[in-house]
């Protein structure tokens, strides 16, 4: 299976409003191993950054000045992403902002190219229930190292969810695994327990007599009531 973890830094928090993608990135995980293969790409939004965003990213308009406009990229971004499931944190954020610049020139919607879409910030929500589930605070849970991660960057973003999903998943196949192992366990048990049969053991004769002998005294004692002579 092909799947593309994808993150996307912004100008602001609402595309409605005219922000627009400044980063995009995309990690390729095939068969759940991570490639080398990966988009990265930073974007000239022609307009201003809004100063909360930039406190989040660190990405300035100046950095931005000679990068390529997303029409540049959009066609190599879409060959990409092309029939690949998509692993986003958050995705109604990032989906929403890649769709309203998708469509600005005249192209379809993410999801019509690519396949399936999986948040994992819905999937954290569901195993983790009323606690804090940021992409830091997943780190932590996990133990994957986000030391580097003094700021948000698309690339790394997607690198660390990767490690995140993985390890979600991995919980999952786990219990699958050892319950089948727990299953084959019982059956096991069982079978032999099925096969189990009493062991005789060979007596001599003078053993025998005496057990006979025994029996006629403890026969005598109780008034011929022994249940073990009859």
């Amino acid at each position: 299976m092909r799947q593309i973890i994808l993150d996307t830094e912004t100008t602001g928090l609402d595309p409605r409003q005219g922000h627009r993608v400044i980063e995009i990135a995309a990690v390729e995980m095939l068969n759940r191993r991570l490639t080398d293969n990966h988009f990265h790409r930073y974007l000239n939004p022609d307009r201003d950054i809004e100063e909360g965003a930039m406190q989040v990213h660190g990405i300035t308009r100046e950095f931005l000045q000679d990068k390529p406009r997303f029409p540049d990229i959009a066609q190599e971004f879409i060959e990409f992403v092309q029939g690949a499931e998509l692993i986003i944190h958050n995705a109604p954020f990032d989906t929403s902002f890649l769709n309203m610049e998708l469509a600005l020139h005249g192209l379809h919607e993410l999801q019509s190219f690519s396949g399936e879409v999986i948040d994992t910030l819905i999937m954290a929500r569901s195993l983790h229930p009323g606690q804090r589930n940021s992409l830091d605070a997943l780190c932590k849970r996990y133990g994957v190292d986000n030391s580097t991660r003094t700021l948000h960057g698309a690339l790394l973003d997607c690198e660390l969810l990767a490690q995140v999903y993985l390890s979600m998943t991995r919980g999952q196949e786990s219990l699958v695994m050892e319950t089948s192992v727990a299953s084959a366990g019982a059956a096991s048990a069982a079978s032999a327990r099925t096969r189990q049969r009493p062991i005789l053991a060979a007596v001599s004769v003078e053993e025998h007599a005496a057990h006979l002998d025994l029996l006629e005294q403890i026969d005598r004692e109780c008034g011929g009531t022994c249940l073990w002579k009859h």
